[in-house]
């Protein structure tokens, strides 16, 4: 005998389905309609380039669940449920396309493995949602804010897939299905109906059928207007996420005559990707797990400002709407309009307290890009409202006046490297490569330290290479970051115009935030040269031989993950190679790698007071000092400024703070 089952046993006029399938799709349709009127308010912007590379982060990020499956419990969870309902989903498919389109698919052994696996799954989505329940309801980790929406889902979920095994239960017991074997947990629940009588079998199990069809169908329905709607949102925010290198933001076109704004402070100034993150935001909170500013108890979470445009986007909606329509319009509603983005829906604080850091975008599974947003209405406030935090105002001065932070005269920007034998490109231009120290390596006392250790390190390589000196201007990433990006492009273009009249090809960066914003942001401004950060330098220099080393056999050290040169540029290796090849041993921090926390100095923030909660550099500091090593390691200025500031709260300390470069320089003698 065949292994077969009959198609809608027992079930008469289930044509009926079809009618109420199509009424689901019109009330699944009007709520995706609505959203789609809300995220059309945002400024149009091309999100379909490069339509492999899109499809390919799809693939990534839902189907093998990359970023969700880092954590365990909550990662095992969501797999099981997600997993378990595109069983389901390929089940009730391959049910129509045997009944409505005569193709034989539940039919002999696949029919046999497909009962099993779709089981096995509808199990495992099960277990999945009591670990979802048992996290929400009983362990209620601070990140996760509990709505009835939430619940409701839930709720929604565990029905579908319950009664779906009892019909199946009910079905195999009626039949005396001799393929029960095949479907073990529809099996087990008919062996507990076993008892009951062939028509009450039968009654129950058409009573299930709709039951189980009318739950089905109204989660179709519900699902746009529910927490739900991520499932279609989610993979569709990872097509349309941006392909630009993580570390470059969306420039502005100050030549554009028909620019009205410099900055974001209306929901119309986002583009409609922004918008539409909201929509594919879970409010899972890995984001604010991993934010600095809220960790140190600042007035920024992550997941908290997705959700407050979220809701005012929602608000506006609905009184927009109801306008064009002639509906009543609510006081709510039409309050809504009349808030401002800035100040009523984020307060100043909290688009102030945000580094930069990245943790946010890189934790997301839905890959919200929460950093552009930020600096969007950074640069509303800078650039149109002259307002920021009064410090700031003596950095932007600095920075106009003298091409550096600190302020420091340019004319002193060489100074550092007197009595080293460093060419000056001004003066011999015959070099293989830039060297570019940035304004700490040519402006800090302590920094200046790493700058002649570089040095040190290229000139025992025999590396034929020089630096601009007075011709060098700050990178601008400061300023960019805190919002001036009329000041940024201002020097971006002063650098590469100057950087182009030497022919230089490759450019050896001293800081993170200099690398960055030489490789991923200067080519939108027609840079054209190869940048590399000064530990994979080394690193390469070390591998091929052009720099012998004196390994030690005592150097235990704990080494910390800048932001700008991991997260933004996924340089974790490099680093930590060196160190390896140094013969040092390194004790990880608690929080390293991708989730590395920050210094504190990011976006800007290196610049401002930190007034508000504790001090990120001091809980990094801490996390440093846990390790018991007896040295730090960095291979960023600002990081290396935070963290040496952050020791000065433990005098019975004698950690010590090295660059990765001074480092090998000691190796060198």
């Amino acid at each position: 005998m065949t292994a077969s089952r009959q198609l809608y046993w027992n079930i008469h006029g289930h044509g009926f389905m079809y009618l109420l399938f199509l009424v689901a799709l019109v009330i699944f349709g009007y709520g995706i309609y609505r959203q789609y009127k809300l995220w059309r308010r945002g400024l149009p912007e091309n999100r379909t380039d490069d339509i492999p590379t899109r499809i390919y982060n799809v693939l990534v990020h839902t189907f093998s669940h990359r970023r969700i499956l880092r954590e365990g419990y909550a990662g095992s969870m969501h797999g099981m449920i997600f997993y378990g309902f595109i069983l389901f989903v390929l089940g009730t498919t391959v049910v129509a396309l045997q009944a409505d389109f005569g193709l034989e698919i539940y039919h002999g052994s696949l029919y046999l493995w497909l009962s099993l696996l779709l089981d096995l799954g509808g199990l495992a989505a099960i277990v999945g949602i009591l670990l979802a329940y048992y996290r929400r309801y009983v362990l209620k980790p601070d990140r996760l804010d509990n709505k009835p929406d939430d619940g409701y889902s839930l709720h929604l979920l565990l029905l579908i897939i319950v009664t779906g095994f009892i019909l199946e239960g009910f079905r195999i017991t009626a039949t005396q299905d001799p393929w029960a074997a095949w479907s073990p947990v529809g099996m087990v629940i008919g062996k507990v109906f076993g008892v009951m009588s062939a028509g009450a079998l039968s009654g129950a199990h058409v009573f299930f059928w709709w039951l189980h069809l009318l739950l089905a169908f109204g989660f179709i329905a519900y699902l746009p207007y529910s927490k739900l709607l991520h499932i279609v949102t989610t993979p569709l925010n990872q097509f349309f996420s941006t392909l630009r290198p993580k570390g470059a933001l969306a420039g502005i076109d100050f030549e554009n005559e028909d620019l009205e704004n410099y900055g974001v402070s209306q929901l119309e100034h986002f583009t409609w990707k922004q918008l539409f993150d909201t929509a594919a935001c879970t409010r899972c909170g890995r984001c604010q797990d991993n934010c600095p500013a809220y960790l140190t108890k600042k007035p920024l979470s992550p997941k908290e400002m997705t959700q407050d445009l979220k809701a005012y986007l929602e608000d506006c909606g609905s009184a927009k709407q109801s306008i064009g329509t002639g509906e009543e319009v609510t006081a709510e509603t039409a309050a809504a309009e009349e808030k401002s983005l800035v100040g009523d829906v984020f307060s100043e604080d909290t688009i102030w307290s945000c580094t930069t850091c990245r943790a946010c975008q890189e934790q997301c599974p839905s890959l919200v890009e929460h950093i552009d947003k930020t600096i969007g209405m950074r640069r509303h406030l800078v650039l149109e409202e002259s307002n920021f935090p009064a410090e700031v105002q003596t950095v932007f001065r600095n920075l106009e006046n003298n091409s550096n932070p600190w302020g420091v005269g340019f004319a002193e920007r060489a100074k550092w490297a007197e009595g080293l034998d460093v060419k000056i490109l001004e003066e011999d231009s015959d070099v293989d490569i830039l060297y570019w120290p940035g304004c700490a390596g040519a402006f800090d006392d302590r920094n200046k330290k790493v700058a002649a250790a570089v040095v040190k390190v290229l000139q025992a390589a025999g590396i034929n290479f020089g630096i601009l000196g007075t011709e060098e201007k700050c990178c601008g990433d400061s300023a960019r970051r805190i919002g001036n990006e009329y000041l940024f492009q201002m020097t971006a273009e002063e650098n590469i115009e100057t950087i182009k009249s030497y022919g230089i090809k490759k450019i050896v960066t001293h800081c993170p935030h200099c690398f960055n914003t030489l490789k991923n942001e200067y080519p939108e401004f027609g840079a054209d040269f190869e940048v590399v950060h000064h530990t994979q330098y080394i690193r390469e220099l070390i591998d091929t031989g052009a720099l012998p080393l004196c390994k030690s056999t005592d150097l235990e050290v704990t080494y910390h993950d800048s932001c700008y040169l991991g997260r933004y540029n996924d340089e974790y290796q490099a680093p930590r190679q060196v160190i390896d090849r140094l013969g040092g041993t390194i004790k990880e921090m608690e929080k390293n790698n991708n989730q590395s926390f920050c210094c504190g100095a990011g976006g800007g923030r290196m610049w401002m007071e930190e007034t508000l909660g504790s001090r990120i550099n001091e809980e990094r500091t801490k996390q440093a000092v846990a390790t018991g090593a007896g040295t730090v390691v960095t291979n960023c200025p600002f990081c290396l400024t935070m963290i040496e500031d952050g020791l000065k709260n433990y005098e019975d300390t004698e950690m010590n703070t090295f660059d990765i470069a001074e480092l090998v320089e000691k190796a060198l003698h």
